[in-house]
């Protein structure tokens, strides 16, 4: 069943009023989020050091110009790989349509202290014994 006039008119107003009150939620529904984009950096810069990784082993035969292009060409896409990678994780869970929620983990948890508090009990044990 179509919409008329009016409905469609409202329901653009609507989507306006979506997008400026909350544009995290509009990029988060089209799929354009940010993890989308350093997900598809980070495969472009795996491309690019398999491009440089090439251009460093033909230039190896041929001109020591394209060695060098091609090491600058790899470590560039490393580094870009490796900051895109980092941030894949840290945008919006496209799943779940919001941020990750991750429960605070204390500094300290009781089967981290008590294996410290036992280990120290060891080492105690084997100093004071002469081991």
């Amino acid at each position: 069943m179509a919409l008329s006039e009016e409905e469609q008119r409202l329901l653009e107003q609507m989507e306006a009023a979506l997008a400026a009150e909350d544009p995290k939620l509009v990029n988060t529904m089209r799929g354009t989020g940010p993890r989308r984009v350093h997900r598809r950096r980070a495969a472009l810069a795996g491309v690019g050091f398999f491009a440089g990784l090439a251009l460093l082993i033909a230039g190896m035969s041929t001109y020591l110009f394209l060695s060098v292009l091609g090491f600058v060409i790899m470590v560039a896409a490393a580094v870009t790989a490796i900051y895109a990678w980092q941030h894949v994780g840290s945008g919006p869970d496209p799943k779940s349509g919001g941020e990750r929620l991750r429960a605070p983990q204390p500094s300290g948890s009781d089967s981290t202290r008590n294996f410290m508090d036992k280990m120290e009990e060891r080492w105690r044990r084997r100093r004071d014994e002469g081991f």
